[in-house]
């Protein structure tokens, strides 16, 4: 007899009540993402803790990250269509990864920057939080996993600590992205909006509908995803695929994901990005014109030295631990006047270190 497996369907599914089971999860994400974003910000409610300064020197709020994981969490726990242990692994990989980024987003440091800075730190016996995030992350993706998986045991461990990995290298993969307004959600619906005509369009469905949502905002500079925000994306599109595809697809896509993360340690994807018409017209689209005042055009900030995306992304929501004044500072720039910590640094401003 067949092992049953989180990727067998319960019952036969034709495409349209496929695609309308991932539509109602859209519709229920979004809802719910929007309702708690408008109330993380509130009048009056803005919490100096959750605000930053992008690469524009614009304050924008973090909170856009826990309204899209509760917008996630809460589609993946109400959508049609969904076995238990679908929305209980998507749920927990969602929030789990949310849990980490937002401790990194909070009380980041500066000591390390990228995969290969805090494996570094850690190897000469300093924990960052990008360490403790990735530990985390990746725990929380194997605990994700195994409520997948059902059958014999070496086929259940095998694929588990695959599924694990994807998972979390998902989780980073779409943090990797968020390093202008709107490119990690763009990616994200991009890379997973096919799925909504596949046996995954339920689970899919409310991670897109709660980015969909939040993107207008992000596109207009008022937020931005954070670690917490990009983090609980990938893993939950992770989450996705190995609650769906088939082993070898879903081996591919580990392959991939992993590919690039190296990618990103030697490579710039915002250089790359800029380099193409074609991605750069998308990367920009809905953005902010990017000759306001008192900002360097894209061409422009991307044509100076950067360091690859994977430092970048380091500095840029990673805190620095308070200094003798008591002000915290945030990676390679310096707090705003006013205060509030900087984020999403500008290309120009290469990482020190």
């Amino acid at each position: 007899m067949t092992p049953v497996t989180a990727t067998s369907p319960i019952t036969p599914a034709t495409p349209a009540t496929q695609a309308a089971r991932g539509l109602a999860g859209a519709a229920l994400g979004a809802l719910a993402a929007r309702s708690v974003y408008r109330l993380l910000n509130r009048d009056g409610e803005r919490s100096p803790t959750w605000q930053r300064v992008n690469f524009r020197g614009r304050t924008v709020t973090l909170q856009e990250g826990p309204a899209l994981v509760s917008g996630v969490c809460a589609g993946c726990v109400l959508a049609p269509g969904l076995p238990p242990r679908v929305r209980a692994a998507t749920t927990l990989a969602a929030a789990g990864s949310a849990v980490f980024g937002a401790y990194d987003d909070l009380a980041g440091d500066a000591r390390a920057k990228g995969l290969r800075g805090h494996l570094g730190a850690l190897a000469h016996g300093q924990v960052t939080t990008g360490a403790v995030k990735m530990a985390g992350i990746g725990a929380t993706g194997l605990a994700a996993a195994s409520l997948l998986r059902r059958g014999p045991l070496r086929a259940r461990i095998v694929d588990t600590l695959a599924d694990g990995a994807l998972i979390a290298a998902s989780a980073n993969l779409v943090n990797l992205f968020d390093l202008r307004p709107g490119r990690a959600v763009k990616f994200a619906l991009l890379a997973s909006a096919p799925a909504l005509a596949s046996p995954a369009a339920a689970v899919v469905g409310p991670v897109l509908g709660a980015s969909a949502a939040l993107l207008p905002d992000d596109l207009a500079e008022r937020s931005m995803l954070g670690d917490a925000g990009a983090n609980a994306l990938g893993a939950a599109l992770g989450a996705a695929a190995a609650a769906r595809a088939p082993r070898p697809v879903r081996l591919a896509l580990l392959g991939g994901v992993v590919g690039l993360t190296l990618l990103s340690e030697r490579v710039s994807f915002s250089k790359a990005i800029d380099r193409v018409p074609a991605l750069r017209r998308l990367d920009r689209w809905g953005r902010l014109d990017p000759d306001l005042p008192g900002a360097a055009t894209e061409s422009a900030a991307n044509a100076e030295a950067e360091p690859a995306d994977a430092a970048a992304n380091g500095t840029r929501t990673e805190a620095a631990a308070p200094g003798p004044d008591g002000v915290r500072g945030r990676g390679a720039a310096e707090d705003d006047p006013t205060g509030v910590p900087r984020a999403r640094r500008s290309a120009a401003s290469p990482a020190p270190g």
